[in-house]
């Protein structure tokens, strides 16, 4: 039960640390997910989970590294293997010789080869830590395809370099000619073992499906089980289980490339669950990195025996001794051009070289493997400075990270548009890429019951998208004042209840519309609300309610209107978006700005459209609707995800994303002020 406990509690954490990463999303996921994993063993609530290096391997590794592998462009692999392997391999063995003796002269009771093994298992950089960081950044395409194949395949090069330093440093005992040998028989062998398997068990899908069982739900588990059978088999037949999982991933990768034309609708199962699967699993690698670095940090920094600031010191210079050879590692190999899949002899740039040095994070598996260095050596004596060890591969995954987080973003930044044109530009180009996002997914949701109304709606975004399309620089931009534009807009709303209120009190509107119209208001200035003024706003509304129902005793809510009752609304809103149109054009007459031009725009809109409904006014069936009304939140919504998307891949800028967001907002109130009362 307390083990359950304990893995409720960190899932909650995962939750945690996305909504966070909402609102600093200057901090990578994986930082903030170490922050919080830690924070929950500094907290006296007696949690302690232990972890265990092969458990962790077949569990979280070995299905990331098999989703990587399947999601991982096959051609630019191919294109840039010649820095792939620079790097997974060639640098691997550069860094256990040069960090190893290293690391050894800097602390002489480490001995020379546990040297070796630290140096071995701070070589693979991490894949998950690499994703994330790459589309938080905006990295070159082909950098980027660089640092994913690196992370694929530098993860077996480093840990069968760490098995056999661990190995000679327990026994005593080294073979360079057999190491070397057994290298490539583990990764060879590793790569052909998991492409077999991946292939029996593509065959075995197609025998199930030519014997009628097309069953999605069980072809999901047979694809979840997948990579850990890859990982199994692969283990024990004594080569790279890691491998064998990436190898697994590029196969079905090709199946899935097939799949639509055998089994169309598996692939409308298989996105949503292995997107479940892979945020839980990132997310536990990371919190569970952070529950063992307070017990890692406390064992060293407070044992007597060791000066603290020496070894932190130790760690950054070691750290800084990767960084180093990272980079003269690329540049000597850049020299002889086709370093990044280019034709020409074009030398990469000093900013390319130093982002490719930076971006090698270290994460979960150099923790994983030092936690399984062995308590003992073969004569029963303690491993040498085991505790040391974990705690040098523990900082230097922390700098790397924080370094990462901190530069990269610098370096990879973008040069900011100052010509105001050009802004425009790109702000319209991209409220056309959201809204197209929008249209995508009411195509997906397309099916014969509801095809009249998805037809409509996408419609109006493409009438929308064609005007954006064919405005040009003169367009008037949208006011870039959150407070200015909040601020007109909660003063037209401002007036509209007073409009309301006096009608009410004269009797010209029964108390029924009233509450109905008062509550539509509450609920514009709700979606119109930002960060900044949203409780401002749920208090103003929560107290409007309040003295309703303790001085006047009616509910403000009303559960159904009918028709005439309707009617009378729709006019009654033509009144008071004509009395802030009166308002406003009295304002703009004394003092013209942005934002309050904007709002008197948006209400002559209004009063245009509910005067053409009025004119010639056809009510449509009732069930048509409630289904247009419930596209158009799809819609919406899916507009909104297209921004978060384009901002973590780096596709915009934080104002840019702030804008785009700013405009949905302006149209979902539209959208459900004209649905209320049309």
């Amino acid at each position: 039960m307390e083990v359950f406990i304990i893995i409720l509690m960190l899932l909650v954490l995962i939750g945690v640390s996305n909504v966070l990463y909402r609102f600093v999303p200057f901090i990578p996921v994986p930082l903030i997910q170490i922050v919080l994993g830690a924070s929950l063993v500094v907290v006296p609530l007696g949690i302690h989970l232990h972890l265990e290096p092969e458990l962790f391997f077949i569990l979280f590794i070995a299905p990331l590294l098999y989703n990587d592998g399947k999601h991982t462009p096959r051609d630019e692999l191919w294109r840039l293997r010649a820095p792939i392997l620079l790097l997974a391999v060639g640098l691997v063995f550069i860094t256990v010789c040069v960090v190893g003796y290293s690391v050894h002269w800097l602390i002489p009771s480490i001995p020379l080869a546990a040297a070796f093994g630290l140096a071995a298992i701070l070589s693979p950089t991490d894949a998950v830590a690499v994703g994330s960081l790459a589309g938080r950044i905006h990295l070159p395409r082909s950098l980027k395809r660089l640092l994913e194949g690196e992370a694929l395949m530098n993860d077996a090069s480093g840990l069968v370099a760490f098995k056999f330093a661990i190995a000679a440093a327990v026994t005593g005992v080294f073979s360079l000619p057999k190491a070397s040998f057994s290298f490539l028989v583990i990764s060879i062998g590793g790569l052909l073992v998991g492409a077999i398997v991946a292939f029996l068990i593509v065959g075995l899908r197609h025998l199930l499906r030519r014997a009628g069982l097309e069953d999605e739900t069980m072809h999901m588990l047979l694809q979840i089980l997948t990579p850990f059978l890859l990982y199994l088999i692969a283990e024990e037949l004594g080569v790279s289980g890691i491998l064998a999982a990436v190898a697994g991933g590029l196969v079905h990768a090709i199946e899935n490339e097939r799949m639509p034309f055998t089994m169309p609708n598996l692939k409308s199962v298989s996105n949503p669950t292995w997107s479940v699967i892979l945020f839980v699993l990132n997310g536990l690698v990371f919190v569970l990195l952070g529950l063992q670095i307070p017990d890692v940090s406390r064992t060293i920094l407070s044992d007597p025996a060791f000066d603290n600031f020496k070894v932190i010191g130790y760690a950054v210079l070691i750290y800084a001794m990767l960084l180093v050879l990272r980079f003269v590692w690329t540049f000597l190999f850049s020299r002889g051009g086709r370093w990044f899949g280019n034709k020409s002899n074009e030398v990469p740039s000093l900013r390319i070289l130093t982002l490719t040095s930076i971006s090698g994070v270290r994460g979960a598996v150099t923790l994983a493997g030092a936690f399984s260095i062995p308590l003992l050596l073969e004569n029963g004596d303690p491993f040498p400075q085991r505790d040391l060890i974990i705690f040098l591969a523990s900082s230097v995954i922390l700098l790397s990270l924080l370094t990462a987080s901190i530069v990269l973003p610098l370096l990879a930044k973008k040069k900011s548009t100052t010509d105001d044109a050009e802004k425009e530009r790109l702000e319209r180009e991209w409220q056309i890429e959201v809204m197209g996002a929008a249209v995508r997914a009411l195509q997906k949701t397309s099916n014969e019951e509801n095809e009249m109304a998805v037809s409509t709606v996408i419609s109006d975004y493409k009438l929308m998208m064609q005007q954006l399309g064919q405005k040009d620089g003169k367009t008037k931009r949208l006011p870039r004042s959150r407070q200015e534009e909040a601020g007109m807009r909660l003063l037209a709303l401002g007036i509209e209840r007073k409009y309301v209120n006096d009608r009410l009190e004269s009797g010209q509107v029964s108390r029924e519309q009233a509450n109905y119209y008062l509550n539509m208001l509450e609920q514009v200035e709700l979606i119109l609300a930002n960060k900044l003024d949203l409780g401002k706003v749920i208090l103003k509304t929560l107290w409007r309610r309040l003295k309703m129902i303790v001085f006047v005793r009616q509910p403000s809510v009303v559960s159904g209107i009918s028709e005439p009752d309707m009617t009378a609304l729709r006019t009654l809103k033509m009144q008071c978006s004509q009395a802030v149109v009166d308002e406003f054009s009295e304002r703009c007459a004394l003092q013209s700005d942005e934002a309050t031009e904007g709002v008197l725009e948006y209400y002559r809109q209004m009063l245009d459209r509910l005067r053409r409904y009025t004119i010639g006014s056809r009510r449509k069936d009732r069930s048509f609707d409630e289904c247009r009304r419930e596209l158009h939140w799809i819609a919406v919504q899916a507009e909104r995800d297209a921004v978060q998307v384009f901002f973590e891949k780096g596709d915009i800028t934080r104002d840019m994303a702030a804008l785009l967001r700013r405009v949905i907002r302006n149209r979902e109130a539209s959208l459900y002020e004209l649905e209320e009362i049309v």
